[in-house]
């Protein structure tokens, strides 16, 4: 009995956080005009958030290029469908790795930062500060980062996608002597831009943006404000934006393409 009691608790406790969210995210959405009047604390984010995020990404997505492409030679050349190794990098990437990967990596490089940020305004009472001045730090100091992190997530999965495919291509043709023709040619005819792309790459780092961003302030603005509290929060932050990751890709995939 305490077993089942402890796994309602649990899900009690689940159900009551994600409700939080919604509301915590309506709360902060309902400032959106607020970006049209100061668009340097947007710009200022993308900057932060993405620019700085792109070294990581590219790195990643070359290197997994490279891995898949060897993978693929690998298992292929069995059955004589070596050419068929961009087919399988790009629908690898488009479909499912480069949106999970981006997220993963710009939760572990900009989330932890945003939430660590967002705690220690709170410990050294900046936040308090905006409030006794009758500046509303949600929409100051909230809704810049939520949108900005929602954008450029998007704009990393893209860039992600396109080295790894360039990765893939260099071990391909340059390192394993396939034809630079065959490999384009078949992953044009076999990419589709609605299914794969837009459903793959757009949608699911837009959802994925969103749920990282979101995770990474509510901890932040909940956690404890003291050293101890902040790095349970980066942590907190890290694990459940990694989880909720890869639970929405799941759903989505299931969705998307049934």
């Amino acid at each position: 009995m305490k077993f089942i009691e402890a796994i309602g608790q649990k899900t009690i406790r689940l159900i009551s956080s994600l409700g939080d969210s919604v509301v915590f995210f309506f709360a902060i959405i309902r400032h959106f005009t607020y970006l049209f009047q100061k668009p340097s604390l947007f710009v200022r984010q993308v900057y932060q958030l993405g620019i700085l995020s792109l070294p990581i990404i590219l790195l990643s997505g070359l290197f997994i290029g490279m891995v898949l492409a060897f993978q693929g030679y690998v298992n292929l050349v069995r059955f004589g469908a070596e050419a068929s190794v961009g087919t399988v990098t790009a629908l690898a990437l488009f479909r499912e790795l480069a949106s999970v990967f981006t997220a993963l990596l710009y939760t572990g490089r900009a989330c932890s930062s945003l939430t660590a940020e967002i705690g220690l305004m709170r410990a050294t009472e900046q936040w308090s500060s905006y409030e006794m001045m009758a500046v509303d730090p949600y929409r100051y100091i909230l809704l810049p980062r939520l949108m900005a992190g929602i954008i450029v997530v998007p704009i990393l999965t893209i860039l992600f996608s396109d080295i790894g495919i360039l990765g893939s291509y260099y071990i391909a043709v340059d390192v394993l002597g396939l034809d630079g023709g065959g490999y384009w040619s078949q992953m044009q005819s076999s990419v589709v831009f609605y299914d794969d792309i837009f459903n793959g790459v757009i949608i699911k780092s837009i959802v994925f943006g969103l749920i990282c961003n979101l995770v990474a302030l509510r901890e932040g603005l909940v956690g404890g404000a003291t050293s101890s509290g902040i790095a349970n929060s980066t942590t907190a932050t890290v694990v459940k934006a990694s989880l909720f990751v890869l639970a929405a890709d799941f759903l989505l995939t299931a969705l998307l393409f049934k």
